[in-house]
Order: structure tokens, then sequence, then C-alpha cells
């Protein structure tokens, strides 16, 4: 990559094809790099389009590799070896020519091959697991590093082979510290006497909340002190533009926003999936929530995660049906007690605050610098 010098000291990252794995990386790349400006950056990565979104206009150098999920069917494992092991040359070349100073990885199959290199050089390791219940590449690779960073105390246990544990709480982006209600509802052109409700399904959208959403437009629309700020995802966006419109609420209807921070910053209530990143941020933003887990993991990760809220006092559950009018029936009274009390939304508000850690990248590049001293990496 331009710029880029083999004298200096060079930090690897290793994972993404989602948001949800690249945003805490990348907060800690911004962090080390705030603190460190003398090191250089790379994230081995993915080809899925979310990577060079996120990756390039932050200025880090993408390396995508060709590694895949592991397959469940046994006539696709041959494809999973031949990508494995083209990703792992690739990782080996780029390794011997710069040497790394320290390897981190992100979770999911693309941090597999970066940090099984990295190990076998002799390079330090550290993996982050955001979510409470490590997924399979997490729970591999525990053993194998130098340091686990996880998000919640009780995701811990699941990690009883690692050889350190520090819980740093989740990276967000510093935008999230920054951005004050004020400002947001004056950027994205709100009503500063209403109050708002921000709905989301993530990057991609979530077709079972956007729908379910449309068909409670008739609630939204007997509330008129509030306003909608509905991130749709790009397939569901003229569905809801047009649901609205019938019933005739008018809702800010985005597909996709870099600016979440000034999203969450103007709201006063989120409906939510429960990605642990958006946990993260939902927490520092001491945001009052309507999480509604992705229900299509075998392991229902984001409903583990969910739970840690729940249990918490610190969120309210919806369990997606996958049937945007099932959703609805369930989804309609807990927003209508939400949207009514204020001191409903205020108690969620104090009990998420005390999960939310704002200084969690800062602690996790620190560590990450003083493993690599401490390992003559430097």
């Amino acid at each position: 990559m331009a710029g880029m010098d083999d004298d200096r000291p060079w930090f690897v990252i290793a994972g993404g094809g989602t948001g949800g794995h690249l945003y805490p990386g990348l907060a800690v790349a911004e962090a080390l790099r705030a603190d460190r400006p003398e090191f250089d950056v790379t994230v081995f990565g993915t080809p899925r389009p979310i990577d060079e979104r996120l990756v390039g206009p932050r200025g880090f150098e993408l390396v995508k590799q060709s590694v895949r999920a592991f397959p469940r069917k046994p006539w696709q494992w041959p494809g999973f070896l031949m990508a494995w092991r083209r990703s792992t040359a690739l990782v080996k070349a780029r390794f011997s020519e710069r040497r790394p100073a320290m390897v981190l990885g992100l979770g999911g199959y693309a941090a597999g091959p970066p940090i099984t290199v990295a190990r076998r050089l002799g390079i330090p390791t550290a993996i982050f697991n955001p979510d409470a219940v490590p997924g399979r590449a997490n729970r591999l690779l525990g053993s194998q590093v130098d340091r686990v960073f996880v998000q919640w105390e009780e995701t811990a246990e699941h990690f009883e082979r690692a050889k350190d544990v520090h819980c740093t709480g989740c990276p967000i982006r510093p935008g999230f510290a920054e951005a004050k209600r004020d400002a947001s509802i004056d950027k994205l052109k709100l009503d500063p006497d209403k109050k708002t409700l921000l709905i989301t399904g993530a990057s991609q959208g979530a077709r079972s909340i956007n729908l379910a959403a449309v068909l409670l437009a008739e609630e939204f629309k007997a509330r008129p002190d509030w306003q909608i700020v509905h991130l749709t995802g790009e397939a569901d966006l003229a569905a809801c533009r047009e649901g609205y419109r019938k019933a005739g609420v008018q809702a800010k209807t985005i597909d996709f926003t870099e600016n979440m921070p000034a999203c969450m910053a103007a709201a006063d209530l989120i409906v939510s999936r429960a990605g642990a990143s958006t946990l993260a941020e939902i927490s520092v933003m001491r945001l009052a929530s309507i999480l509604m887990p992705y229900p299509y993991d075998r392991k229902k990760h984001q409903l583990a995660n969910a739970r840690v809220l729940v249990k918490a006092n610190a969120a309210e559950l919806v369990e997606d049906t996958g049937d945007p009018k099932a959703n609805a029936r369930v989804l309609g009274p807990v927003l209508q007690r939400l949207m009514h009390s204020d001191e409903h939304r205020r108690r969620l508000s104090r009990a998420v605050t005390a999960l939310g850690k704002t200084n969690a990248a800062e602690m996790i590049a620190g560590e990450l610098f003083e493993m690599a001293r401490a390992a003559d990496a430097l």
C-alpha cells in the first residue's frame, strides 16, 4: 500500500465480512493510530463489499482473503480447504515480506489464517470476542492466542482453555462518544420538540422488523409527539417509504448510514437487532431499547447477547418470529408502553449505562502495544 514503510511497526487486524466484526477492530486501530501514529495498519478481511466500504475511507490497507466459512456439507469441504490454503499462502507471503508486531483476530472465518500463521511464526496474537457466547472460530482460536478480550464478564467462562482473558467492553467508533443530541437532531433535520423512535435491522436491514414497523404505522400516527427514523436496508427501502406514506406517517427512511452516532444520539428509544457491537453502542449512548435478536442463527448468539441486557433490566426483549404480522402483534404493546412512559425509558437508560465502557478501544490498543513490546516485536 502506498505510504507504508517496512521499517514502521505493523499492526494486523484479521476478520471481516460484517460490520459487527469490523467496527470493533477498526475502533482499536484508530485508537492505536491516535496514540502511536508510527504504526501502519492492515486489515486481512474478505471480498464482501462491507469490508471495502468500511476499511478504505479510514485509510487502512485491505487484503481480501479467499477463505470461507466451514461448511456443514461434507462435499463442500474440499472447496473450503482449497480456499483456506490460498489464504494461508497469501498471509505467509505477506508476513515473510514484513513481520507484524501484533495480530488481532475479530472472530469469524477471516480471522483464522492470519492468527494461525502468526502463531507459527511466534508473532503475538489476540482475539476480541464481542458476543456473550463465542462462535466456533473464536472457541477454536481462544486456546491458541496469547490473550482474549471479551465484552462481558459472563463470556469468560466459555474460554476456560484460554491463557489470559480480559473483560474490556466492546470498542466502538469515536463518533458515538462525541455525538450530541441537539447537533444530531439538527443534522438529521428532525423536529427538536418531538421524541424520536429509531428502528434498525443492522447494516443490511431486517425484513421481519421493517414490515412489522410499517404494520404499526397507524399507531405511530396516533402519537404526534413522536417522530420515526427507520434504517431499512436497501431491499425494503421503497416498500417502507410507501407503507408510511399510505398511513400518513412522516417517517425518515434511510437504507444505510455510516452516521449511526447521530441517529442514536437523536433517539429516545430504539428497536434493534442484538448484535454485540450494536449493544455496546446502545450502552454507551444510554439508550432505552427493544431488542429483536436475529432468529435464524442455530446458536442464537444475538438472543444470548440480548439476555445480558435483559438480565440487568437494561432492555426489553421481543423475539423475532420471522412473521411481520406476528411480530407487530407482540411489538406493538411493548412500543406503546415505552413511548408512553418517560420513566420506563429512564429506568432502562440508567441500567444500560452501567454496562457501557467508553474506553474499550483505548484499553485494548494499549494492551496490544504492551504485548508486542514485551515480545520484543517493536
